[in-house]
């Protein structure tokens, strides 16, 4: 909002029309406002909670002693990304307000388990089916919206959306031989595989079904993380980062056509949500890391999730995230291999038979004898390696 109020094409407000001075007054803003407000709201759900998070025993004497610890951590995170987009993010930018929806829906639904959870001190909350029904609904109606603005805000496409019209005429006379798909129903119905340049794999309404199984996988995937003091928080923030890069090169033509990667009108502005995102999570991470005052909880492990996943749709870079949040990958894979293995082991043998120690994956290194900070920071080291690896493919085409 102050962004509307004050951009200008004259003095010092002229910073305002850059998207890399508004994203780093988003990251400033955020943490400030997290770091003000945390202890507050950490006071308040402590008051409310009683017992705080139920801690489900692992037979990890480090899990027990954070008993009365409480949770729902995720509104610092929430208050801080709310005011760094109010004040520095283009409020009429609808990949704003689409992204924002994904994940307030996602952060409510995980709200209401977090809820459930504290009242009848159980670690069983909201019905998991239900839950992923309306991920998976919100999803999809996320998606197929995308795919609107993607089809009518293309270069080639002739709807009139932040001057993009004359965008195209000026694309057409500068570079004629154009790395971006010239066909708008190919672009917003089509994945863009990573190492191959200017080509789309045609899904066309599938796409929708696609968009919704990495909006829910990259929700429910952060959601496995968050198990550890600061785990799930710094490997968010990286992938923030990796993300709000990729945001800002694609919602730009000059540099997503030297890259050869997709341009996608508008979306640049997602690289200041993002820095609001990044700075609310440093913010958290104050209180959150080891030992932590306050969990992050469903609350805002779903909302992060839901956050990336449809952001990825947005600036056509869902393969990237397997590469970019490759530690959510891994810790959500060997969950389902953990299950599935025991499954059929005890319908063959009648004895289910684990592959981990544990799953999630950092519970498996507990069991091993990994001291928590150890697991935590040998995690976030991977999370870099990722990222970075996952930021090669924007050249490596």
């Amino acid at each position: 909002m102050l962004y509307l109020f004050l951009v200008s094409d004259e003095g010092i407000f002229n910073l305002l029309n850059y998207i890399t001075f508004r994203t780093g007054a988003a990251i400033v803003s955020a943490f400030l406002f997290s770091i003000v407000f945390g202890s507050p709201i950490i006071n308040a759900l402590r008051l409310g909670q009683g017992g705080g998070q139920p801690i489900r025993d692992l037979s990890l004497e480090a899990q027990l002693s954070k008993r009365g610890t409480p949770t729902m951590g995720g509104f610092i995170i929430w208050l801080g990304l709310f005011i760094g987009v109010g004040l520095w993010a283009d409020l009429t930018n609808p990949y704003i307000w689409t992204v924002l929806t994904v994940m307030a829906v996602f952060a409510l639904l995980g709200f209401f388990d977090d809820y459930a959870k504290v009242k009848k001190q159980t670690d069983a909350g909201v019905s998991a089916k239900l839950r992923l029904l309306i991920e998976f609904i919100v999803a999809g109606l996320a998606v197929a919206f995308i795919m609107g603005l993607h089809g009518a805000h293309t270069p080639m496409g002739h709807a009139e959306w932040g001057g993009l019209t004359d965008l195209a005429k000026n694309i057409a006379a500068f570079a004629p031989s154009t790395q971006i798909e010239p066909n708008d129903q190919a672009f917003s119905g089509g994945v863009a595989l990573p190492f191959i340049n200017n080509y789309f794999l045609p899904l066309g309404g599938l796409f929708i079904v696609f968009g919704m199984i990495v909006v829910v996988g990259s929700a429910n995937a952060v959601n496995f993380t968050d198990g550890l003091d600061g785990l799930a928080i710094v490997p968010m923030i990286i992938a923030a980062g990796a993300y709000a890069l990729i945001a800002y090169l694609s919602g730009n033509f000059q540099f997503a056509a030297y890259l050869g990667i997709q341009f996608a009108p508008g979306t640049g502005e997602l690289a200041v949500l993002l820095g609001a995102m990044i700075g609310a999570g440093m913010g958290f991470l104050w209180y959150n890391t080891y030992p932590a005052r306050i969990f992050m909880g469903d609350t805002g492990s779903l909302g992060l999730g839901g956050m990336l996943g449809i952001i990825a749709v947005a600036v056509k870079h869902e393969f990237a995230l397997i590469m970019i949040g490759g530690l959510f990958v891994l810790e959500a894979l060997s969950v389902i291999l953990q299950v599935s293995w025991f499954k059929f082991t005890r319908r063959m043998t009648g004895t289910g038979k684990r592959i981990f120690a544990m799953a999630p994956l950092h519970h498996h290194f507990q069991k091993q004898g990994w001291p928590e900070t150890r697991v935590v920071v040998r995690f976030w080291i991977l999370s870099v390696l990722f990222a970075l690896m996952g930021l090669a493919t924007l050249k490596l085409r």
